[in-house]
Order: C-alpha cells, then sequence, then structure tokens
C-alpha cells in the first residue's frame, strides 16, 4: 500500500486574508484533507475554515500536539499516513516545526518512512533576520532567554561576545508580556556600537521594524511590545 504524506501546512501570523502570506497551491492540497495534527482545534478550525477546505468542518479528525503532549501519541496520529491518507501538519508559529512542538512529528514521520511535504509560508523567525540588515550566512536562534533578569542579562551579554567573535547574528524571543523586559535589559546591557534589530507584529498592518546602534535606541523612547509576538536581533560583528 502506498503511504500518504505529512504535509506541514504554514498559517498567517495574525489576522489577515489568508492569502496574503501563503504560498499559491497549498488550498488544492488542502482541499479534500480530513486529517490534521494541531495545536489549537479553535483556530485550527477557523483556518481550515477560511482555506476553503471541501471537507465539512465536522468531518475533520484533528488530533492535538503541543509542547507538553506525550511524544508516544504521535504514532497514532501518523498510523492514517501509514494506511495511504494525508496528513497535514498545523503551527500556531507560522511554519511548523520552526520554534514549534511539531519537529517531534516531523523526525518521528521520518522514522516511518513518511514523505514530509514542506509548504513555504510565514516565519517569524525568518522574517525578522531578512529584515534585519545583520549576517544572513551566519546566524543562530536560542529561543528563549532566562527569566530571572540577572541570568538574562549575563546571557545577553554572551550572545554579544559570541557575535563579535564569529560575525553570527544572534536572534531569541520571549514570551509577549515580558518583550519590554527583554528590550530595556537589551538596550542596557549591550555595548554602544552592537546593533539590535526588533521586528514585532510582522505581516500585520500594526508590524513594527527597526535596526539600529545600541547608542540610538538610548537616545529614544523605546516602543511599546507589551503582549505583542516580537522577534529580536543581536548583531556586533561590525
Amino acid at each position: 500500500m502506498k503511504k500518504g504524506k505529512l504535509i506541514l501546512i504554514p498559517v498567517p501570523l495574525g489576522e489577515g486574508p489568508v492569502e496574503n502570506s501563503l504560498v499559491p497551491g497549498l488550498q488544492e492540497a488542502l482541499a479534500e484533507m480530513r486529517e490534521f495534527i494541531v495545536e489549537n482545534e479553535k483556530t485550527a478550525r477557523r483556518f481550515l475554515k477560511k482555506m476553503g477546505i471541501r471537507t465539512p468542518l465536522n468531518d475533520l479528525r484533528l488530533h492535538l500536539f503541543g509542547k507538553r503532549s506525550n511524544p508516544a501519541d504521535i504514532d497514532s496520529f501518523l498510523t492514517p499516513a501509514l494506511e495511504g491518507i494525508d496528513v497535514g501538519l498545523l503551527s500556531e508559529a507560522g511554519c511548523p516545526a520552526i520554534a514549534d512542538p511539531g519537529a517531534a512529528v516531523v523526525r518521528r514521520a521520518h522514522e516511518k518512512g513518511i514523505q514530509v511535504v514542506p509548504y513555504v509560508g510565514p516565519s517569524s523567525i525568518i522574517l525578522s533576520l531578512m529584515a534585519s540588515g545583520f549576517n544572513g550566512q551566519q546566524f543562530a536562534f536560542h529561543g528563549y532567554l532566562p527569566i530571572p533578569r540577572p541570568e538574562r542579562v549575563r546571557k545577553i551579554q554572551e550572545l554579544e561576545r559570541t557575535s563579535r567573535k564569529s560575525q553570527q547574528t544572534q536572534i531569541f524571543i520571549e514570551t509577549p508580556f515580558r518583550n519590554n523586559q527583554l528590550l530595556e535589559d537589551l538596550v542596557g546591557a549591550c555595548q554602544a556600537g552592537t546593533w539590535l534589530s526588533v521586528s514585532c507584529d510582522l505581516t500585520l498592518e500594526t508590524e513594527f521594524i527597526a535596526s539600529r546602534p545600541v547608542s540610538e535606541w538610548k537616545k529614544q523612547a523605546l516602543p511599546d511590545l507589551h503582549k505583542r509576538p516580537a522577534v529580536f536581533l543581536l548583531y556586533a560583528g561590525g
């Protein structure tokens, strides 16, 4: 029996027309699918409805998988693919498996010999790097920095030293309600000549992107990033 595929389905980074941020051809690929692995059932159904999926919403099978889920559940989610049925993977973070628990699903699909098919879509990490003007050939994504302030400041200064030594762009994120504290620590802890880029609300009408030396950030009021999805980038490589 021919196996089905694991289809990696990108979703918009915020509310708005889905066609503004998704590659042509994805809607047709989704049209008849009924098996999906998702982080949030409500938002997944809303997205699939916007995409014009032809399968009745009540007939969809949505398997919930997030960062606190049991990896042992993945095998049952992928069983339809072993029976010849395509399975879709949706993320709450734009592109599946990038800073996303779906990576475990993709890895298991490879172990089972299931073809993985990624579709192009918006990744806040890649978009922020593109828009920063920083080194796009040498970069590292670190996820979340430590929460306690002394540890966070030490980590920021460590990343700054790494960037200066390796000419490598350092990328990280924060829980949205702690964005302002992180931005204040970045401006306060980094050297004046280090470049800091902030990308917020990417692809939305409220999008904010700015890249400046820390010395310039200190001369003006910092933007209010409270509860807004943001990506932070440091570059000290000259």
